[in-house]
Formats: structure tokens, sequence, C-alpha cells
């Protein structure tokens, strides 16, 4: 029995069932979205709750998982005015794959770590009819976030370095590939020669997202959190411009190396 003023998610996600059937009937808006014209807005809220994963604010998680939670709802009802689905089919769906893809939980497989649950997994998948071991991985991911999820895949049947510091060697292979593809252009308009620098500046980052996988590092966090730091210490030699005033068009690039080891120097801080 619930104590009194216990919080119900049950109630509450009928609340919100009940709503999304309102706006779908009364909101004119509402009434009008497909799949296809949620699909962007999706692929938006994704970003902005990874965007505040990385700062950590959990107000901001919490309102941003909301708003995902309303398009799964969303897409659910849309289905069910077609007799495709209903959001019951899609909770019913995820709970039978969990319980079937988890059989050191729900059955007699006996699992040592992570990593067994995760080759467990794909080979599940593999005999859940999936055509081959990358066919799961969606064609519209970024780039980088697909590279790492194909290793992830190929990693989970073994498909993997025997020690991860033998990825190094790899790296210091492709750098060296890349150097030479880059002789080659240097002076040159060939388009071939061009076409290989590309290649080859594609095999050095597959390899280095294959590193930050190997040392358990999200190379997507690891190239943002970058972005949001270089970000700062630029803001700070135009804000220390302005203040002189100056913009940064004014600033020679030695001016602008002295600011960046400044900002560099304020932030560590």
């Amino acid at each position: 029995m619930k104590e009194k003023g216990e919080k119900d998610p049950l109630k509450e996600f009928g609340r919100l069932l009940k709503i999304m059937d309102d706006l779908r009937q009364d909101c004119p808006w509402d009434r009008e979205q497909t799949m296809d014209s949620l699909r962007k807005l999706t692929i938006e809220e994704t970003y902005e709750l990874g965007d505040s994963v990385l700062k950590n604010d959990m107000n901001e998680i919490k309102g941003e998982l909301g708003d995902l939670l309303l398009h799964i709802v969303f897409y659910s009802k849309i289905a069910s005015e077609t007799n495709s689905f209903e959001i019951f089919d899609v909770i019913e769906g995820i709970c039978e794959k969990l319980i079937h893809r988890h059989p050191h939980i729900y059955g007699d497989v006996v699992v040592k770590n992570a990593n067994d649950v995760k080759e467990n997994w794909e080979a599940l998948k593999l005999k859940e009819g999936r055509k081959g071991v990358l066919s799961g991985v969606p064609i519209s991911l970024p780039a980088l976030v697909k590279a790492y999820r194909i290793q992830e895949k190929v990693h989970g049947v073994g498909f993997d370095w025997k020690e991860k510091h033998e990825i190094w060697e790899k790296i210091e292979e492709e750098i060296l590939e890349l150097k030479t593809a880059m002789i080659n252009l240097s002076g040159s308009k060939n388009e071939k020669n061009k076409k290989a620098v590309e290649e080859e500046f594609g095999d050095l980052f597959f390899s280095l997202i294959n590193a930050a996988r190997l040392y358990e590092i999200d190379p997507e966090n690891s190239l943002e959190r970058t972005n949001i730091k270089f970000i700062k210490r630029f803001s700070f030699i135009e804000e220390h411009a302005e203040k002189t005033g100056k913009t940064i068009t004014d600033l020679n690039l030695e001016e602008m190396d002295i600011l960046w080891e400044k900002a560099k120097e304020e932030y560590k801080k």
C-alpha cells in the first residue's frame, strides 16, 4: 500500500498520455505533426540532453528527459491512429527485450564482468535475426559516434586487439601514411592525391577513436569538452580586446598567443 503523499509514476504517466490525447485532438500544431516532422526535433532534443549531461546540470537533465519522453509518447500516439502500435506495445517490447538479453539475470547464464554482458548482448542480437553485426548501426549517426559504435560492436564478437597498447603502433603507422599522402599532395591539384589524404585522415581518426574506446574514454565527450574549453579561452581573448577598446581583428597573432596563455592560466584557477 502506498504511503500518503508518495509519488506515483504510473499515475503521472497516465496523466501524460491523457494530455497527449488532448493535444492531438485540440491543438492545431500538435494535430499537424507526423513522424517525419518530429524526427529532426527528436534529434535536437537528444543533443540538448547530451549538453545537459556534459554540464552535469541535474535540473536540465530532468527537463530534457521529459522532452524526450514526450516524443516517445507522441510517436506512439501517431502510430495508434493507424492501428500500427500503441504505447503499451512499445513498453511491452522493451521489457521483453531486456529480459531476453539479460539471461544472467533472468536465466542461468553466468557472466564475469560487464564485457561478458556486452558480448552476450551482441550474440543474442545475431540469433534474433540481425543480418550482420554492424547492421544495427544507424546510418544517420554522426561519424565520430558511428565509428565508436562500430568498434564496440565488432569487439562484442571478439574482433579486437589482443592488448590495448597495440593500438599505438597502429596510430603511428597511420600518422606516417598521412604524412606520406600529404607530401604527395604538396604542390599538386591532383584530385586522386587529395582523396588519398582524406582517406588517411579518416584512418587516423578511426584509430584514435579506437584508442579512446580501449582506454574507456568517450571520444565524443572528450572532443566536446575540448570544444567548450577552446570557446572559453577564445572568448577570453575577445573580451580582453574589447576591454582595451579593440576588436579581435585588431590583435596580431603574437598578441593573441599571449592572451591565450593568460586564458589557460585563468581557467586553471
